[in-house]
C-alpha cells in the first residue's frame, strides 16, 4: 500500500457509527435464520397478515410506548412484525419519510429486543391484548395459513403505499448470501466493519467529486450495511454526519448479466477501491454464491403426535467417532514482479498447492501475474488451514517455433495460512531462487491473500449396497415380501474405510404406540462391533431415535426423483435415494 492510498485508508477508519455492528450484526444473523424456518412469512396470506399486522397493530404500539412507555424495560416485537419491519426499515429514506407522515418521527429501535432472544414477553404481550383484544400476540402459522380468505384482511387507517410484497421477496435470499459459520466470526466481522467505512469513504470521495456513480457491496460489507440501516435513527445521523445526506441503499437490481447495471457496478466498485487504497475488494467467503436454493415448500407440517411422544433411546449417545476436520475459504491472486534477473523474457506465472498433504486441497493450480498479463485473475478454493501455500515463479518462453515453448523455475516462497491471523494480506514476497538462477536484488512477486475464519468440514461417505440398488429397497418403502433381510449396506468414507454398515430388518420387540404396531427398524453396526437401533418404522413414518426428525413417505417419487421428505419442526428436505444414510451418519457422529 502506498503513502497516499494508506493515508486513505487511514481516513476512512476514522469514520465514526454510533452502533456496535458486529454485536448487532449478530442479532441480525440469528434473527435471519429464525425467519428461515419459517418461510411461509415471506409470501401469500402469511405475508399479507404479517403486513396487516405491522400497520394496524406494531407500529402504533411502537409509537405510543415512544412517546410514554407503558412500562420499564424493553418491548418484545412480534416474530412476524419484525420481519415486515426489518425489510420496510432497509430502504432508509422510504422508511423515514413514511414514519415522518403517518407518526411525525422516525419510530427507532431503541429498548425494542426481537422475539428470538427468548427474554420474557409477558408485559409486552399483556399490552399488546388490552391495545387488540382480537388479535393474537404470536401469529399462528397453520392458523394464518388456513384463512383461505385474504380480502379478510382488512386495510390499517395508517399505512404506507410502499409495496412491502415486492421489499420482502427482495430480502429472502438475503440469508443465504451470509449463512456461513465464518460470518458469525468477531474476527471476521470486525474486517466487515473496517471495509463497510471504506465503502463509505469512496462514496463520499464520489459525491466530493461529483461522479455519479452506482457503488456495490460485497456482502460482507453488505451484512454490515443492513446492520447499520436497522438502527434507523443512528444511520441517519451517522450519514449526515458523514455525507451530508442519508444514502439509500438500493436492492431493486439483481441483474448480474455481464454488462447491466449491477455488473457494471460491481466492477467499477472495485476499480475505484483497488486505485484508491491499494487493496483488494474480493474477500473470501464475501463473494456471490449463486441463486438461493428454492425450499421444497414454505409451511411446515402440522405437528405429530407420534413423533412427539416417541422415545429417544440413544440421547446424546454418539456411535460414530470421527476425527475433527476443519475447513477454510481461500482467495489468492497474484498482483506483480519485480527484480527480474537480466536476460529473462517470455511470460511468467506462478503455480501455488500445498506444501504438506491436504485432505480438500490436493492440486497444483496456475495463477496469472496481473502487472504482467493485465487480466485479472483469482483463484477461489478451500483447503484444511493448516501449514502452506507453496508459490512457484514459472517462465514460459518460446523457441522460434510456436510449439516449442520451455518451462523454467524462477524460485518459490511459502505462504503460512496459520499466520494469516486478520485474515486478509497484501505484500511482496521474496522469492528464493532455484539454483540455476542469479539474482543481483531480491526477486519478488505481490501477493494478496484472503482467507475465512475455520469452519467445521463436511464429511463425505459413499453407499456400498450388496444388491443393485432399487428405490424400492434399502430404507424406504416395504413392498410386498421382505427379501432383503440379510443384505447390508455398507457405508465408507473417502479412503475407503467402512464406518458403519446398515441393515433394515424386523424388530425383535413388539410394543405398540398410538394403536401402531412398530415392527421394522434400521440397525447399524460400528466399527467396535456395537449393534445399534437407529430408526423405526411408524405406519408411514420413520422415526430417527436421538433426533427431532422423522421421514414421511411420498406415495411415489416426484418429478426430481425424492422419495420422501425430511421433517423436523419447520424445516423440510426431500431426499433422494442416497441421502438417508449420511442424514443417519450425521446424527450418530462425534468429534473429539
Amino acid at each position: 500500500m502506498e503513502m497516499e492510498q494508506q493515508l486513505e485508508w487511514n481516513e476512512a477508519q476514522k469514520i465514526v457509527i454510533n452502533v456496535d455492528l458486529v454485536a448487532a450484526a449478530k442479532q441480525q444473523l440469528e434473527f435471519l435464520a429464525t425467519i428461515d424456518r419459517n418461510r411461509w412469512l415471506n409470501e401469500g396470506v402469511g405475508l399479507d397478515i404479517a403486513i396487516y399486522r405491522y400497520y394496524s397493530c406494531w407500529l402504533p404500539l411502537l409509537a405510543k410506548h415512544s412517546d410514554c412507555p407503558f412500562f420499564e424495560g424493553p418491548l418484545v416485537v412480534p416474530l412476524d412484525c419484525e420481519w415486515i419491519w426489518h425489510c420496510h426499515r432497509l430502504n432508509p429514506i422510504r422508511y423515514k419519510t413514511d414514519c415522518e407522515e403517518l407518526y411525525g418521527k422516525i419510530l427507532d429501535n431503541h429498548n425494542i429486543v426481537s422475539s428470538v432472544k427468548g427474554i420474557s414477553q409477558m408485559e409486552t404481550e399483556e399490552t399488546w391484548k388490552h391495545l387488540y383484544p382480537n388479535e393474537p400476540y404470536d401469529l399462528d402459522s397453520a392458523k394464518a395459513l388456513s384463512d383461505n380468505n385474504p380480502a379478510q384482511i382488512l386495510k390499517s387507517e395508517k399505512c404506507s403505499t410502499y409495496d412491502l410484497v415486492s421489499a420482502v421477496k427482495r430480502q429472502s435470499p438475503f440469508f443465504y448470501q451470509v449463512s456461513r459459520p465464518h460470518m458469525t466470526s468477531e474476527v471476521y466481522l470486525d474486517g466487515a466493519v473496517a471495509r463497510y467505512k471504506g465503502f463509505l469513504h469512496l462514496i463520499r470521495r464520489n459525491k466530493e467529486r461529483s461522479i455519479d456513480s452506482f457503488s456495490v457491496p460485497t456482502y460482507d460489507i453488505d451484512l454490515i450495511w443492513h446492520t447499520h440501516q436497522l438502527h434507523p435513527i443512528s444511520y441517519c445521523k451517522d450519514l449526515v454526519d458523514i455525507m451530508g445526506k442519508v444514502l439509500n441503499h438500493d436492492d431493486t437490481d439483481s441483474d448480474r448479466t455481464k454488462g447491466k447495471k449491477l455488473d457494471t457496478g460491481f466492477s467499477g466498485t472495485t476499480k475505484f477501491w483497488e486505485e484508491t487504497y491499494g487493496l483488494r475488494y474480493w474477500r473470501a467467503g464475501a463473494m456471490y454464491r449463486g441463486n438461493t436454493p428454492s425450499p421444497l415448500r414454505s409451511c411446515p407440517y402440522p405437528s405429530n403426535p407420534v413423533t412427539e411422544k416417541a422415545d429417544t433411546f440413544h440421547a446424546d449417545h454418539k456411535i460414530i467417532h470421527l476425527p475433527e476436520m476443519k475447513i477454510l475459504d481461500v482467495m489468492l491472486e497474484i498482483i506483480g514482479i519485480r527484480n527480474l534477473p537480466k536476460g529473462h523474457k517470455g511470460d511468467f506465472f506462478v503455480f501455488f498447492s500445498k506444501s504438506q498433504p491436504d485432505r480438500i486441497f490436493n492440486a497444483k493450480k496456475k495463477l496469472t501475474i496481473l502487472s504482467e498479463s493485465g487480466e485479472k485473475q483469482v483463484a477461489y478454493f478451500q483447503c484444511e488451514p493448516c501449514g502452506y501455500l507453496l508459490l512457484e515463479l514459472m517462465s514460459q518462453s518460446s523457441h522460434g517455433l510456436p510449439i516449442s515453448k520451455s518451462v523454467e523455475v524462477i524460485g518459490s516462497t511459502p505462504l503460512s495460512l496459520e499466520d494469516l491471523t486478520c485474515l486478509t494480506m497484501e505484500k511482496w514476497l521474496e522469492v528464493v531462487p532455484s539454483t540455476k538462477i542469479e539474482a543481483l536484488e531480491p526477486i519478488c512477486i505481490r501477493v494478496a491473500v484472503s482467507v475465512t475464519t475455520p469452519s467445521a468440514a463436511p464429511y463425505v461417505f459413499h453407499m456400498v449396497y450388496s444388491r443393485a440398488f432399487s428405490k424400492i429397497s434399502c430404507f424406504f418403502t416395504f413392498r410386498g415380501r421382505i427379501q432383503y433381510a440379510k443384505n447390508w449396506t455398507h457405508v465408507t468414507d473417502d479412503a475407503g474405510d467402512e464406518i458403519i454398515s446398515l441393515q433394515m430388518r424386523k424388530s425383535k420387540k413388539s410394543r405398540r404406540m398410538n394403536g401402531s404396531m412398530l415392527q421394522n427398524e434400521l440397525i447399524g453396526i460400528n466399527k467396535a462391533g456395537e449393534t445399534h437401533t437407529l430408526a423405526e418404522l411408524v405406519g408411514k413414518e420413520w422415526l430417527l431415535l436421538d433426533s427431532h426428525w422423522s421421514l414421511k413417505f411420498q406415495t411415489c417419487s416426484g418429478d426430481d426423483g425424492y422419495l420422501l421428505e425430511l421433517v423436523g419442526g419447520s424445516r423440510i428436505v426431500s431426499v433422494h435415494p442416497l441421502f438417508l444414510a449420511n442424514f443417519i451418519i450425521n446424527k450418530f457422529i462425534t468429534c473429539p
